[in-house]
């Protein structure tokens, strides 16, 4: 009776009291106690958890050079374990998240799909794969691996529409875990293909591989559809929403597309105007209508990030390479890339605003393209550091040049 008298009052409990405990108990996840434990203690002493605590917990930076991929694996499904059927759901039935068009539709439907492909598909033919690795068996099993890395789509849309909103009112826990998560599948997915793509019979390393991809997949769905889209149903306005549907094109959808346009209750959206006024500069003067034509009709993509590492201003010409859209914009440069490359990126703007260097150059393959990276550090007259360029071509054509083609030929 006292116990039962203890777990009431716990769980009657102030929230900063909550918290602490909350904090505790991921705390002892983090430390490797086990799981079925520190769930009877969360079950027995916390109960329900809402939205807004899982988003008010401090975010645990796992740095991957202290911990194994395989560590930071098992935390993260450890966290999901934890909430499992603890979550009391915000979601209304007649909200519109539930109209054809609105971003959690699509996302949902989406993972609908998904799931018809790993249960349907890929569920059996790793079966059949596991039964007998013949040619025909591997090379359905390939087929679905190449179908499933559509969800690529999926998640740069959670990545580059959904995480910066999060980041305005300050929720940056899905921002880092999240998307680290999300690369382990992509990287999954891709490490399954090349092992079935250049068979040498080991069965078991193929399907470990994927395995590990169609738990991490339906893992992942769980945490999109029970913390990640209530807590940005939770926090995003409608105009929020309508900007995430409008850029959502732009990088696509996985396995299908949305049914139709969402039109939310307001019928206009007020947008901001391109202003008719005129930029006086050193060497002419351009109205800002002419200067986002001329900026955008650049065979380059330029991205301008300011002194504090904010992105100000991308162009946005007809054949981007990499996927950018406006809700990047006033988001940190760190945020806006995976986390196991932002050292990368923190090193190289160290070197821009000590003065070290002035320049950086990269180059890679991307899908049919040589893309040509630029990095230059921006000054002032006074020599002051004020921001970084990145200028980003394809120079396919250009490698191919040869001979001369004049003006007067």
């Amino acid at each position: 009776m006292s116990e039962m008298i203890n777990n009431r009052e716990l769980k009657a409990m102030d929230p900063e009291k909550r918290k602490v405990m909350l904090k505790q108990l991921f705390k002892d996840l983090h430390d490797g106690k086990n799981v079925n434990e520190v769930k009877a203690h969360f079950d027995a002493f916390i109960g329900k958890i809402t939205i807004d605590e899982i988003a008010g917990l401090e975010h645990v930076d796992l740095a991957e050079g202290d911990l194994s991929v395989a560590e930071m694996q098992r935390i993260y499904s450890a966290h999901s374990e934890m909430f499992k059927g603890a979550i009391e759901q915000t979601y209304s039935m007649n909200g519109p998240e539930h109209q054809p068009g609105h971003p959690v539709h699509t996302f949902e439907m989406e993972n609908r799909e998904i799931e018809q492909l790993l249960q349907n598909r890929l569920r059996v033919h790793l079966e059949q794969f596991a039964i007998e690795d013949s040619t025909e068996n591997i090379h359905l099993l390939l087929e679905d691996c190449s179908l499933l890395y559509d969800i690529d789509k999926h998640y740069s849309r959670k990545e580059n529409l959904i995480f910066p909103y999060l980041e305005k009112y300050g929720i940056y826990g899905p921002t880092t875990n999240m998307w680290r998560i999300d690369d382990f599948i992509r990287d999954g997915i891709k490490l399954a293909k090349q092992k079935l793509a250049s068979y040498d019979g080991d069965k078991n390393a193929v399907i470990e591989e994927v395995q590990f991809v169609f738990k991490e997949v339906n893992e992942m769905i769980y945490r999109e559809e029970n913390i990640l889209f209530p807590m940005a149903l939770q926090n995003f306005t409608e105009d929020e929403w309508v900007k995430t549907a409008r850029e959502s094109d732009e990088i696509g959808y996985c396995l299908t597309a949305p049914e139709e346009e969402w039109k939310p209750a307001r019928k206009h959206i007020d947008t901001d105007a391109i202003s008719e006024g005129y930029i006086k500069m050193e060497t002419g003067i351009l109205s800002l209508k002419q200067l986002e034509l001329l900026l955008n009709h650049l065979p380059v993509d330029i991205t301008f990030i300011d002194q504090d590492d904010v992105v100000r201003y991308f162009s946005h010409g007809k054949e981007r390479i990499f996927a950018r859209t406006k809700a990047v914009i006033g988001r940190t440069v760190q945020n806006c890339h995976p986390p196991r490359s932002v050292h990368v990126v923190e090193d190289l703007l160290r070197d821009f605003k000590s003065g070290k260097k002035d320049t950086e150059d990269f180059w890679i393959k991307v899908r049919d393209k040589f893309v040509y990276i630029r990095y230059f550090a921006v000054r002032d007259e006074d020599n002051q550091y004020i921001g970084t360029l990145e200028f980003t071509q394809n120079i396919d054509p250009i490698q191919a040049i040869v001979g001369e083609k004049r003006i007067l030929s």
